[in-house]
């Protein structure tokens, strides 16, 4: 044993007190803050949970949970146990929010604890005087929020154990609902289906530029013209008039700057501005967090402490000067929102980057950025707006400039928008000295054909201002709710090409007026969120028989409850009851009486065989039916992952009927192209290859086949750097999207920065594993060695233990009990 860890060991057994927090990064920072006497570990999350078997939910003995350790967290536990008994002082220093006093209070649970010598410490940043400061300052563990977190987990675990039942009856296997979850797939799927029904309108929008002198500036009528006749009759009327200075109006404006982030606020901006996932973003503001370079990441609050303020306005002045400084205090305008805590900001303002992995550099400095500018002066603006008329005709023209005479807050700092259109075609900076009266050259009058736009699809970002709205939700929540709607199939982000589009354009210059014709491309989308077709046949189904689950005022209202609970002024158990009893006499209802759901649609007839051709959701996801349910000789076609159920027409069906075909072949086997579950594909010497969007399967060429195999075997051979094989073959270092990563299973892991992946050993990756995800890579650690003729599936070899733990045979009692009651 190395020296290191013989210290380390001694200090486990001296340790007066030990304080266990979440995470291992977590744990790292904290415990160069305390001396010698604090011995600092990492619970790795959850240490407890409902049991994953049946409901564990005694709905008959006042919803008493039943709990269970995690099989990978046996050893975690085992390890604080012994480390407890032999501290003087426990302290439980999770998170702050609900889930992380539930974590203390599994800990305190399954630990046995005493309340003598436990103690609860809270921090909103893991600085040296915030710990030093709850150390001063314990607590005990408070019921409320416990209750409160208990709440939100039974009642979740309750409608997706009794829905999910009744989807499989009634839709097809495997898939789930959840209360949050379906609520937050119907507004994706109403906005789908508020865009497929828009029918677009156009109308011709008059631009013109004007010379004041030899200055050149664009001017907008107020108004558009509803067709093209209407247009060119107003052109030729502009043909020889002379155009004047009607009105000038010049006003002073301000603009003042954003509040400092909240989660839903730097989910939004960090999808904008940095094109970050929701998901993405809070994994790195988690990172940053644990290691002590900004206050925690899961809050609603706007607030900034005094001591915040007060750097914040040193650091403005030092670099900006005194004028820029203007301190302000926000007030958070979401429901159920926490004063006491704060806003998300760097600990340390004077701090402007910091070192570590790109994005957290960049999210830290987006955190920087907003926290300083919301405490600068106001930005200074003067707006001028200049009306131009002509006696030829009554409308007149407007033109606005605008001219920053004091930069404030915009020298560091300028929100984004979510809003889409033809705001870049606004008129920016200043117009030209002009006074009324004047006459004015003129270069050219357009109009352009302009059609009406469709409501924005949902972004993340997006969706996550608007469950914010509603009140559906809290920031801790956000994230897995997004991240569980696309894992489950209901929705996909994804890009999407948009489709070539005529339009006219009228000019009149010089007297002249020239017509001409113009494409643009329309439609296309970029990281928008899209209902698949099973997730509108769910939503539909549960819209009809579970409205109140679906209601989004209902699921405000069952935040608002889990509020009231963790404020004291509600019982949790009684809120269950209440929701239970009618939910559960639904469920039973439904099962029974409802019909089977499967978007089924008549296209038509199959001109070929004279018979019906249908869409529906089958057993393995959307497809076209040629003949009904009960012909012995129906035909069944996949549809592509391009095609929808609610969209698809007779003649685009019948042409998937066309395969599989043989395209041709390549060392001496077929190419077989077909359309499975994932999209078209191409079959060869019993592998498969994806066929790109880019390609037509009904075309693609037998030489376009082979470069697409020939591409993907490429591909494989260049991910893989290192298989440590034969003794573990699951564990690879392999190169991905950001660079060399190691993955063991199925499970992946991120290398430090610098690392040389051909450099490290078995032993270094496993080591690698155990810091950064806990049981599952102590799991996979301990998992035996897998013989070398099973290289094809080494993920369920290693992962086999874990499954027959979850299941004792023996003392089930230790694993699965029924927890106290929380009074």
């Amino acid at each position: 044993m190395s020296n290191v860890k013989v210290k380390q060991f001694r200090r486990s057994i001296m340790a007066k007190n030990l304080v266990i927090v979440e995470s291992p990064a977590k744990a790292k920072t904290i415990e160069g803050f305390l001396g010698k006497d604090f011995l600092v570990k990492s619970s790795f999350g959850h240490v407890r949970d409902l049991a994953k078997k049946g409901m564990a939910v005694d709905t008959d003995k006042d919803f008493s949970p039943v709990y269970e350790v995690s099989p990978d967290k046996e050893k975690v536990v085992a390890e604080l146990r012994k480390l407890a008994k032999s501290a003087e002082i426990v302290w439980l220093a999770t998170d702050e929010d609900r889930e992380g006093e539930a974590i203390s209070w599994h800990l305190f649970e399954t630990l046995k604890l005493d309340d003598d010598n436990t103690k609860r410490i809270v921090f909103h940043e893991i600085t040296k005087p915030a710990i030093l400061k709850a150390i001063q300052n314990p607590r005990t563990i408070d019921k409320h929020l416990v209750d409160a977190q208990q709440a939100r987990r039974i009642l979740d675990r309750l409608v997706g154990f009794e829905l999910s039942p009744i989807l499989w009856k009634k839709i097809k296997p495997s898939l789930s609902a959840g209360r949050v979850q379906s609520v937050a797939v119907r507004l994706i799927v109403e906005r789908e289906r508020e865009i497929l029904n828009h029918k677009s309108v156009s109308s011709f929008k008059v631009s013109a530029l004007f010379l004041a002198g030899s200055a050149a500036f664009k001017a907008e009528l107020k108004s558009n013209f509803t067709s093209r006749d209407e247009a060119m009759a107003f052109l030729q009327k502009c043909r020889n008039a002379v155009f004047t200075v009607n009105a000038l109006d010049t006003k002073p404006a301000k603009k003042s700057p954003a509040a400092p982030f909240t989660t839903s606020t730097l989910q939004q901006e960090a999808s904008r501005k940095l094109g970050f996932s929701v998901k993405r973003t809070m994994s790195v503001a988690q990172r940053l967090y644990e290691s002590g370079k900004i206050t925690y990441m899961r809050t609603d609050s706007v607030n900034l402490s005094d001591l915040a303020m007060e750097m914040a306005a040193g650091v403005i002045k030092n670099n900006f000067g005194e004028k820029y400084v203007n301190p302000r205090r926000y007030k958070t305008k979401s429901k159920g929102a926490q004063e006491a805590h704060e806003a998300i900001r760097p600990t340390y303002m004077e701090n402007s980057s910091i070192d570590g992995e790109r994005d957290e550099m960049r999210l830290y400095d987006l955190i920087w950025k907003r926290t300083l500018a919301s405490q600068m002066a106001d930005a200074e603006l003067e707006k001028t707006t200049a009306q131009i008329g002509t006696a030829a005709t009554t409308e007149t023209f407007v033109a606005q400039g605008e001219v920053i005479k004091f930069d404030g807050f915009l020298k560091v700092y300028m929100e984004s928008s979510d809003d889409e259109g033809d705001d870049n075609e606004k008129q920016e900076g200043m117009l030209p000295a002009m006074s009324v009266g004047q006459q004015l050259g003129l270069e050219n009058i357009t109009a352009t054909q302009r059609f009406t736009h469709h409501p924005p699809r949902y972004t993340e970002a997006s969706l996550v201002k608007k469950l914010e709205e509603l009140g559906i939700g809290r920031p801790s929540t956000y994230a897995p709710t997004i991240s569980t709607v696309q894992d489950r199939g209901y929705v996909v982000r994804e890009d999407r090409e948009g489709k070539p589009r005529n339009y006219d354009v009228l000019t009149l210059k010089s007297g002249n007026i020239n017509e001409e014709i113009r494409t643009e491309n329309t439609g296309a989308e970029k990281s928008k969120l899209f209902p698949t077709d099973i997730g509108m046949v769910v939503t539909d189904f549960l819209q009809q028989y579970f409205p109140q689950i679906m209601d989004y005022n209902f699921t405000a209202s069952v935040e608002e409850e889990f509020d009231r609970i963790a404020d004291g002024e509600m019982d949790w158990r009684k809120m269950l009851k209440d929701f239970y009893r009618p939910f559960h006499q639904e469920v039973e209802k439904t099962s029974e009486t409802s019909e089977r759901a499967s978007g089924e649609r008549l296209l038509g007839v199959d001109p070929n065989s004279g018979k019906n051709v249908y869409t529906r959701i089958g057993r393995f996801g959307p497809l076209a039916q040629i003949g009904e349910s009960d012909d012995e000789k129906k035909k069944f076609a996949s549809l592509r992952k391009d095609q929808r159920l609610e969209m698809i027409t007779l003649e685009e069906a019948l042409e998937l009927f066309k395969l599989p075909r043989i395209s041709g072949q390549y060392e001496g086997k077929d190419m077989k192209i077909a359309i499975g579950r994932f999209g078209p594909y191409i079959q060869h010497n019993s592998a498969f290859y994806s066929i790109p969007k880019t390609d037509d399967p009904m075309s693609v060429s037998v030489e376009r086949c082979i470069e697409i195999i020939e591409a993907k075997r490429k591909a494989d051979a260049e991910k893989e750097i290192k298989v440590f094989e034969p003794e573990r073959p699951d564990v690879r270092l392999l190169n991905g999207r950001w660079g060399p990563y190691l993955a063991i299973g199925k499970d992946n892991f991120r290398l430090p920065k610098g690392t040389d992946p051909l450099t490290l050993s078995l032993q270094d990756c496993l080591k690698l594993a155990e810091e950064q995800g806990g049981g599952k890579s102590k799991k996979a650690a301990a998992s035996k060695a897998v013989p070398a003729k099973a290289t094809k599936a080494p993920a369920k070899k290693t992962k086999a233990p874990a499954k027959k733990s979850a299941t004792p045979k023996k003392k089930p009692a230790k694993k699965a009990v029924a927890s106290k009651k929380v009074k």
